[in-house]
């Protein structure tokens, strides 16, 4: 069973002290291919360490999180563009829009979004896409970008099913991750209605651990129970899961 875990900050400081040894439980558990986002410039060295010792497993991304989307993002863009400009990437991620901390700099994120966006058709790559509280902001930037060069993934959906459906029409996957396993986490109670082919796998940890680790640092061997979760609610087998959605980020990464 081959898994693809398609949004885990592998370079976090919370694997510091156990970095392989979390590295090569996943990969025990079949979980051989790892999408790294970036968050800003001061993670750069950290991801191509990572590449370096994982070259076979470890794809990076490039872009700006919305949470650093400071006084300085102007700085920060630019660390984007000249990373892009001396190298390959899979996908311009993570970007979007987050007010649920501070909405300060909406402005500013909006205009980081849209530009990150216009990057990733320069390179013709896919956006992974961070949104916390922004559903209307996210959508109304897609929809002055939507066309067939725009594609990617809508990270850790956890919108409604009108949302989901709206995310898809603007040709992005659903990022499913751990909150598909929380009780109160809602989305368990639609996803059954949309088409398995719309859906990739992730785990964004060490954050957002699964049933029953919640609470605990996540990591991405514990994809497995996203796995087992998708495998109740479409009525499939584990390894049926595990390649259709595989092949979804192939379709995504195009790798």
């Amino acid at each position: 069973m081959i898994i693809t875990d398609t949004h885990t900050h592998l370079y976090s400081e919370e694997f510091d002290l156990d970095r392989n040894e979390m590295m090569q439980r996943a990969i025990n558990k079949g979980v051989t291919r790892f999408f790294v986002p970036a968050i800003d410039s001061s993670c750069t060295q950290s991801m191509y360490d990572l590449e370096k010792a994982y070259p076979e497993n470890v794809f990076l991304m490039m872009g700006l999180h919305p949470t650093y989307v400071k006084e300085n993002y102007e700085a920060e863009l630019q660390h984007v563009e000249s990373e892009l400009a001396k190298r390959k990437f899979l996908a311009i991620g993570e970007i979007g829009i987050d007010l649920y901390w501070d909405k300060t700099h909406l402005k500013e994120q909006q205009f980081a979004f849209k530009h990150q966006i216009q990057l990733a058709k320069k390179y013709k790559l896919p956006i992974v896409i961070h949104c916390r509280d922004a559903f209307d902001e996210i959508f109304e930037v897609l929809e002055s970008e939507k066309g067939d060069d725009l594609f990617g993934i809508f990270h850790c959906f956890t919108g409604t099913y009108e949302q989901a459906l709206r995310a898809i029409s603007f040709n992005m996957k659903l990022g499913i991750g751990g909150v598909v396993t929380f009780k109160n986490g809602k989305i368990d109670q639609f996803l059954h209605q949309i088409d398995l082919k719309h859906i990739v796998l992730e785990t964004d940890s060490p954050y957002l651990a699964p049933i029953p680790y919640r609470g605990k640092r996540n990591e991405s061997s514990y994809i497995v129970n996203v796995v087992q979760k998708l495998a109740e609610i479409y009525s499939l087998s584990t390894e049926e899961i595990a390649a259709i959605t595989t092949q979804n980020s192939k379709d995504v990464f195009r790798i």
